[in-house]
């Protein structure tokens, strides 16, 4: 600092230099060596660390730096480290502000105590009166047990914020070691949820516990590992191999989202021609109805290159969500999975594509669906654990979004599944068919074996009259042109021109809706 800038009687003598730099050192080290030794060898960084690999290059600010706790019960007098168990501040991703606070083991084991609270607290209300993102590094045992309801307290008021800043700023939280009690509940509440493989665990209570209550042994890794999370319960959104590899997934998602829910989709420059043809998409989608595809394939081909970045993959794998560029224009996309149970809706894909829905309409971000669906997942499990009333969720969501929905109906389209995809009278914007698409209250040959019982009954050979009753009732009923005539198809088109078709209709529908900012809706977790 220049000299000519303190005011006179403000210099620092050696001794007040002398202490700021103990402070400052203090701070840094957290918990001591033997503690950031003790991480390393277990294969995490410490939360300075993940700090300085994740935001850009000398961006970092820290706030509460020499905030200690005053607490003196259960010994805590002598565990007093300058910045306590959070390291808070704000810094820079690609250039653009965010607020960040990382738990760090090494001191009480990441526990949340009154302070970390305040100082967690105090980021997160900056970023929501700024409109910045929040992304928090998780690495914490939990409540401080050492401050009894005080920990509980500082747990609740995090929680208030999360919800209070839920739709207005993206929330991205990452699981970097242990996260148990509480410190699992703030992370559910965020947008977005990643894990570490191997070293991050999130549970409610641990194995010990559960064998105590009800004589189960699990370990951790089964009972909250990170695989656990990402396939089975659906609480984390993507697993990292290495720390470095979850910071970097959280660096790109970044890159899709919006600043807040005020603020427009990001824009970037691409190479990728606006206009290009798709044609290779009528190979790559098979014509037969049953035969399966890799719906992931068709989305690559249709956003601007090297842009999908594919969120809750290994959850609810019949659906596909996640973002993508069309023309430079970040876009939200939801589509049916052929290669995975034929495609089909079921209680996993309505709640996944829900939640997917709501996140892209509370910022602003278009959605583009692409439907290939067979109907809603049928037996006595689905209905019995409640896919009405999850179903419904799927369709209250397209019903409630506000932003630009472009539908493409590629193959089939049967039953109340045609209606939840971003069906045209659920809100969408534009609704294309391919050719070879069919679209009926039901598939072909269960409409055909309803409609003419008898008559295939009293055949003989009723085999042939069903193909020869198939390609009737194709003809007639299951194919883009009837819903076209009557307006529930804005165009059939061919394959190859629906890139550059959905192009231009994003730049067309690019300030749909601009008078209804603010957002009425948060984005509760579904």
């Amino acid at each position: 600092m220049d000299d000519d800038c303190i005011p006179d009687g403000w210099m620092m003598d050696e001794q007040q230099f002398d202490e700021l730099h103990r402070r400052r050192q203090a701070a840094l080290r957290g918990g001591g060596e033997e503690r950031i030794e003790s991480q390393h060898e277990k294969g995490k960084l410490t939360a300075r660390e993940r700090l300085e690999y994740f935001l850009d290059e000398g961006s970092f600010r820290e706030v509460g730096g020499f905030a200690e706790h005053q607490r003196t019960e259960f010994g805590l007098a002598d565990n007093r480290v300058p910045g306590d168990a959070v390291v808070t501040g704000y810094g820079e991703v690609d250039g653009d502000r965010i607020a960040v606070y990382a738990l760090d083991f090494t001191v009480l084991g990441g526990s949340v105590g009154e302070l970390v609270g305040d100082k967690v607290c105090e980021v997160m209300e900056t970023a929501i009166e700024t409109g910045i993102p929040i992304v928090g590094l998780w690495d914490s045992g939990g409540a401080r047990i050492q401050e009894g309801v005080g920990a509980l307290a500082a747990f609740a008021r995090i929680f208030a914020l999360n919800v209070r800043a839920s739709g207005v700023v993206p929330q991205i939280s990452v699981i970097m070691g242990p996260c148990a009690g509480g410190a699992t509940y703030s992370p559910a509440l965020t947008d977005f949820t990643l894990m570490v493989g191997e070293t991050s665990y999130m549970m409610i209570t641990g194995p010990d516990v559960i064998e105590t209550v009800t004589g189960e042994q699990v370990t951790k890794e089964e009972l909250g590992g990170a695989q656990v999370h990402a396939s089975r319960s659906g609480v984390a959104h993507s697993v990292g191999e290495t720390e470095q590899a979850a910071l970097d997934e959280v660096r790109e998602l970044l890159t899709y989202l919006p600043a807040n829910h005020l603020a427009d989709p990001p824009v970037s420059r691409t190479q990728d021609d606006p206009n290009r043809s798709t044609a290779e998409l009528t190979d790559i989608v098979p014509s037969e109805p049953r035969q399966s595809y890799d719906v992931r394939t068709v989305i690559r081909k249709l956003v601007d290159s090297e842009t999908f970045l594919e969120v809750h993959e290994q959850f609810a794998r019949n659906l596909v969500v996640g973002f993508g560029c069309l023309g430079g224009r970040a876009v939200g996309v939801v589509a049916n999975q052929p290669s995975v149970n034929a495609g089909t809706l079921d209680i996993e894909a309505s709640q996944k594509g829900a939640r997917f829905v709501r996140t892209c309409d509370a910022f602003n971000l278009p959605i583009l669906t692409l439907v290939d669906v067979p109907g809603f997942m049928p037996g006595t499990n689905q209905e019995h654990n409640g896919i009405i009333r999850h179903g419904a969720k799927l369709i209250y969501a397209y019903g409630e979004a506000t932003v630009p929905l472009l539908t493409v109906i590629t193959r089939k389209a049967y039953g109340g599944s045609y209606i939840v995809m971003g069906s045209k009278y659920l809100g969408s914007d534009i609704n294309y068919a391919w050719p070879k698409a069919e679209m009926a209250v039901m598939g072909p040959r269960g409409a055909v074996n309803i409609l003419y019982r008898d008559e295939l009954a009293a055949a003989e050979d009723p085999d042939a009259l069903r193909e020869e009753l198939l390609a009737q009732y194709r003809e007639e009923f299951a194919n883009p042109y009837r819903p076209a005539e009557q307006g529930y198809i804005d165009d059939v088109i061919h394959p190859g021109e629906t890139r550059q078709r959905l192009v231009k209709d994003l730049e067309m529908f690019r300030r749909k809706n601009e008078q209804t900012i603010p957002k009425t809706h948060g984005n509760v977790p579904l």
